[in-house]
């Protein structure tokens, strides 16, 4: 399944239409198909040199799939490129790759690029077909973390799939060292140039017979450059004096190609030459877009007699119903149309806007609004656009687009907090900072001041979090603490943005600062959600999502209780159950809290009401981390079997350096390796993971992962590395109070704390300033059941007994069998083993004699 538009333009996603008479270039498709033997081929010459129409031919007989992408000027935004070939894929890929990436395709964004493209790796690896990716026009490209992401994609892409890049001039990022593992073969200009023999085998397909002499000279004289081949083909087919046509071909092909169009222009009827200077202002087209544009009603007919002229339009689909003009054409009337009448080219450009926009593409209205310089129409058109763009995430596109309005015109102060916004949801706090500081100013000038007071909760509400995220807790209490109980924004934008598309705990996302944890932020997060509740925004977004950070704050510190209690609070929100990014976390949380109290079965019960969720919303990315977090629960339970099974279904790959939201997943893998004594494979593992730690510095995921590589390390006996790894592990855990992060490892987390111990005690001389205190590491030792068997933990009730389980419970105590109870209660004897089943999760424990021992010491629940 597609997006619909103005998400996504289908004809981006789909192959060029190929013309029946063109020449079959079989030594250039001989290239391309030799090319496919390795990982890439670039397709690199200028302006008119065929690279399309070749790719287009050999796609059409190629033994392998084709997914396309046509590149723009648009596509510089790593969410929107990203979506675009997550669909070229699902537009040509078998039915089983669409399903499982339809899903993932709603939760591209910035931030979550590295997860979808670990994603689609994996979901490649699984599809047994090849596929060959083609991007076109890729010198459009200029983002420097748009080069880098599809340099990571190559490097990990799946065997036996492909990549075609198509330039005008190199690629722009580094892709020597697949040319020296012989994986990348590079097709340049000369190759693309006409021979002799091509050429003339060209002009008799035009249906024009030269002279040897002729063909000679137009060879000559083109250099073999296709462009100017077809161009000279449509000025011949008109005129007899070849000799003045062929002369005129002198200079570069930009001269040559304004000599050849002109020629072409000038015999054209004039209501032809105005419907191609009115639409050269659209990138695509189709006849509904011109006629609305331009009062026309006969666009589709114009747009077939283009067709049928050959004059340089390319349809976009099979029906004839989206077209585009060759680069070099299009770029040719834009230039005639602005030389003849600048007044014209913003009429056109603003007619266009307006086509767009009644067609509901406003991103499409916006850009022609701008170069049309309606710059007030584009900024009104940009405030419809804002709930469409964060939806998307695509946020450099919108703040590019702020951007080239505010150069011309006083950016409406709405205006400017979005802005704001934006910057503050990409980490971009200096320029957030920047564009909050505009509309401070603003505030303090009697002739805008007026503008700014209905938007004093939103500057407020940006100011709070701004000196929030920058750690500026003391601050926030005298600046903004007080004025929160004042005044709130009414947009409900600001509150219901989904701060979580991908992480399986909030803490570990940039809202929940990334694992950082104090009294402060414990102290700001209460208070905010305090404010927000009193306000009448408790089932906000925002709110739901601090009192889920909270919760897994309170469970890390090991408040359970504390932690308990938010989490209730968050699934008796209808508005939490219908978020995956609340809902999931949530459900984790709350069977890591069960499976610390040896409560295993409600443990699993919690992850599978979060499966659930996750297949009824059709959200299945979130599967990945659910299934880790029950592989994980299976490791604790010691049944390494069924923690195998699940790990299996991931699909782990060794050679994919996972994306943040993968850390979960293949930590547990390496948990698995070590239980089966595979220390080495873990720690290659685990070490893999850790390089990547540094393009998203988690406090939460770094800790994990030293602590999982100190038990490896321990288990193999290399107690220096295991001490030195818990020892980086603990200088996070003590800044940030960390608890449950080490006491969850069980008995052989304790060993290793008490041997950590005792050797800084026996060190303490020569060491004079450590980093971890002793009484941190004391507390934590302290924090262990007092016995050492994980499979019989000290009885805590998570969930207190209800009054029948307790009667239940007291009949067992009395020595009643199964069938004597059912009689007592006038209930089946199933049901009597459901409800013992509940009472053993409760208690913890398995078996009648142990919830016997756990109730005796619950206050005599069982006398």
């Amino acid at each position: 399944m597609l997006f619909s538009e103005p998400i996504l333009l289908k004809t981006k996603i789909r192959l060029p239409v190929v013309k029946k008479n063109l020449i079959i270039r079989e030594r250039l498709l001989d290239s391309l198909e030799q090319g496919m033997q390795g990982r890439m081929v670039t397709v690199c010459a200028p302006a008119g040199s065929g690279k399309s129409t070749l790719i287009a031919q050999w796609a059409q007989s190629a033994r392998i799939q084709t997914s396309w992408v046509s590149l723009d000027e648009r596509d510089n935004d790593i969410a929107r490129f990203w979506r675009y070939v997550l669909n070229a894929y699902m537009e040509t890929g078998p039915s089983s790759l669409a399903d499982s990436l339809s899903a993932v395709g709603a939760l591209v964004s910035g931030s979550t690029v590295n997860a979808i493209i670990d994603t689609l790796l994996n979901e490649l690896a699984a599809t047994q077909d090849p596929i060959a990716l083609v991007l076109d026009d890729y010198h459009h490209i200029e983002q420097a973390e748009i080069h880098n992401s599809l340099s990571y994609f190559i490097e990990y892409l799946p065997s036996h799939h492909r990549i075609i890049i198509a330039s005008r001039g190199e690629i722009s990022f580094d892709a020597a060292k697949w040319l020296a593992r012989g994986e990348r073969t590079d097709i340049g200009m000369q190759q693309l140039h006409f021979t002799q023999e091509e050429t003339q085998e060209f002009c008799r397909s035009a249906g024009i017979y030269l002279e040897q002499r002729h063909t000679r000279k137009l060879f000559e004289k083109t250099e073999g450059w296709v462009a100017g081949l077809q161009l000279a083909s449509i000025s011949l087919q008109a005129q007899q004096d070849m000799d003045r046509i062929i002369a005129g071909f002198d200079g570069s092909n930009e001269k040559v190609s304004s000599y050849l169009f002109q020629e072409v222009l000038d015999k054209l009827p004039p209501g032809v030459t105005d419907f191609l200077l009115q639409t050269s202002v659209f990138e695509r087209m189709d006849a509904e877009v011109c006629n609305q544009a331009f009062n026309r009603s006969d666009s589709r007919e114009m747009l077939e007699q283009l067709r049928i002229l050959n004059l340089f339009v390319i349809p976009l689909d099979n029906h004839n119903g989206w077209f585009r003009y060759h680069s070099l054409f299009a770029e040719f009337l834009k230039n005639r149309l602005r030389s003849r009448s600048r007044e014209q080219w913003l009429k056109y450009h603003h007619a266009a806007s307006q086509a767009f926009a009644a067609r509901g593409m406003l991103d499409k209205a916006i850009d022609h609004a701008i170069a049309g310089e309606s710059y007030k129409e584009a900024a009104e058109r940009l405030e419809q656009y804002i709930p469409d763009a964060l939806k998307q995430g695509e946020l450099a596109s919108l703040l590019e687009r702020i951007q080239a309005v505010s150069e011309h015109i006083p950016v409406p102060a709405s205006l400017l907090m979005y802005q704001a916004f934006a910057h503050l949801l990409m980490g971009q706090m200096h320029f957030s900072a920047e564009t909050v500081e505009k509309l401070e100013t603003m505030y303090e000038q009697p002739d805008t001041a007026a503008e700014l007071v209905p938007l004093q909760g939103g500057m407020l509400f940006l100011q709070s979090n701004l000196l929030f995220y920058t750690g500026r807790y003391e601050q926030w209490d005298s600046f903004v603490g007080y004025r929160l109980q004042g005044v709130l924004p009414e947009d409900p934008i600001f509150y219901n943005f989904n701060y979580n598309m991908i992480e399986p705990l909030v803490r570990r996302t940039a809202f929940g600062l990334k694992g950082i944890l104090s009294a402060d932020t414990e102290r700001i997060g209460q208070r905010f959600v305090s404010v927000l509740e009193q306000h009448g925004w408790g089932q906000s977004l925002i709110n739901l999502y601090v009192v889920q950070a909270l919760s897994e704050g309170y469970y890390e510190w090991n408040r359970q209780s504390d932690s308990l209690q938010l989490i209730r609070k968050i699934e008796q929100s209808d508005r939490a159950r219908q978020t995956a990014g609340l809902f999931i976390p949530n459900r984790i949380t709350l069977s890591r809290l069960y499976a610390a109290n040896g409560q295993y079965q409600k443990a699993h019960e919690a992850i599978d009401e979060a499966v659930q969720m996750a297949d009824q919303k059709g959200e299945y990315h979130w599967l990945y981390p659910l299934r880790a977090s029950r592989a994980h629960l299976y490791v604790k339970e010691d049944n390494l079997a069924e923690a195998k099974a699940e790990i299996s279904w991931l699909r782990l790959s060794d050679r994919i350096q996972p994306a943040s939201n993968r850390w979960t997943e293949y930590t547990v893998y390496a948990r698995i390796l070590t239980a089966q004594g595979k220390t080495a494979e873990a720690l290659r593992q685990l070490e893999f993971i850790k390089s990547s730690i540094e393009q998203d510095p988690c406090f939460l995921v770094r800790t994990e992962i030293s602590v999982v590589q100190s038990l490896a390390e321990y288990q193999r006996g290399n107690r220096g590395a295991a001490m030195q790894l818990l020892h980086e592990a603990l200088v996070i855990g003590e800044s940030n109070g960390y608890i449950r992060s080490f006491v969850d490892e069980g008995i052989q987390m304790k060993k290793l704390l008490q041997m950590y111990a005792e050797h800084r005690q026996r060190e303490a001389v020569q060491d004079e300033s450590p980093s971890v205190s002793l009484a941190y590491v004391q507390r934590l030792l302290e924090c262990f059941p007092q016995q050492d068997n994980p499979s019989q933990p000290q009885p805590v009730l998570v969930e207190p007994l209800t009054e029948q389980e307790t009667f239940i419970l007291q009949l067992l105590g009395q020595g009643a069998p199964n069938k004597q109870i059912a009689a007592k209660l006038a209930l089946k004897e199933g049901t009597v083993k459901v409800y013992l089943s509940r009472i053993y999760a409760k208690l913890g424990v398995s078996s009648r004699t142990q919830a016997l021992a756990a109730a005796r010491e619950l206050d005599g629940l069982a006398e």
